[in-house]
């Protein structure tokens, strides 16, 4: 399967924003991308307060109607990121559209980071569910949520393939990007896909190094830190399946011998 990353600056018009994910989507297709993933709350922007965040999330139904066509359209599947209904404050969320314009997954951000993230929304109660598509096992993850370990690993030792992860990384985190997430696929032997923003955004000022990383945490494509991009690459069933018969982590674990820990709230599972 042929993947995309969408890296651009943050649009605070929801539908500016469709219509450059329209435009992003037509460019994909005509590069084979069967797939498209987008940052953190790209429909409408990330650090843009809690009243718009409640307003965006009003909107949802309509937005994620809106994306629905262009997913059908370009007969790619979308992975966007976006403010959703929640009980008090809205979630930090992410829907998956498939390329027949159906909704498979959506996801609500479980780790907040900072105080623009918990004035923003409120923490999602569970981590992604697994999803198929075209033949992949793929899991979901938002930006702060991919810095602890154990995110990844449940999602791996739920068989996943693939951990898509949008993001709003700001400066001065940069080996979020170029360490942690390279880790994350190595250590669990999986692709890991992290799309982030660049530019400025009020007191932030986002990273990019958006990146695909191979299960054995090697790069396959790479954006640099300052400038709108469009990466693809090719995840491959053989490639992942050679590099787990090297990599042994989860074969190798010892949960007895943290059960003890867990057990006392000292460390998740």
């Amino acid at each position: 399967m042929k993947i995309a990353l969408w890296q651009t600056s943050p649009l605070h018009d929801p539908h500016q924003a469709l219509a450059a994910l329209d435009q992003t989507a037509r460019r994909a297709q005509a590069q084979g991308a069967q797939l498209v993933l987008t940052p953190e709350m790209t429909l409408g922007g990330y650090n843009v307060g809690p009243d718009r965040c409640k307003t965006l999330a009003a909107s949802a139904d309509a937005l994620i109607d809106a994306l629905k066509p262009i997913a059908k359209k370009h007969r790619v599947a979308l992975v966007v990121g976006l403010a959703l209904p929640g009980p008090d404050n809205p979630y930090n969320g992410v829907i998956v559209i498939d390329a027949a314009g159906v909704e498979r997954q959506r996801y609500h951000k479980t780790h907040l980071y900072g105080g623009v993230d918990r004035r923003q929304f409120a923490a999602g109660a569970a981590l992604s569910g697994v999803f198929d598509l075209n033949g992949w096992s793929i899991g979901l993850a938002i930006c702060y949520d991919i810095e602890f370990p154990e995110v990844a690993r449940n999602l791996a030792l739920q068989g996943v393939d693939l951990i898509l992860v949008p993001t709003a990384n700001m400066k001065p985190f940069d080996t979020v990007a170029t360490r942690l997430v390279p880790a994350r696929a190595e250590e669990n032997a999986v692709y890991l896909a992290y799309a982030n923003y660049v530019g400025a955004e009020g007191e932030f000022d986002y990273g990019g190094l958006s990146c695909i990383c191979a299960s054995d945490g090697t790069d396959l494509a790479r954006a640099s830190g300052d400038a709108p991009d469009l990466l693809c690459a090719t995840l491959d069933h053989v490639a992942l399946a050679a590099c787990r018969k090297l990599q042994n982590h989860r074969a190798d674990r010892r949960p007895e011998l943290y059960e003890r820990l867990i057990a006392k709230g000292q460390i998740d599972e």
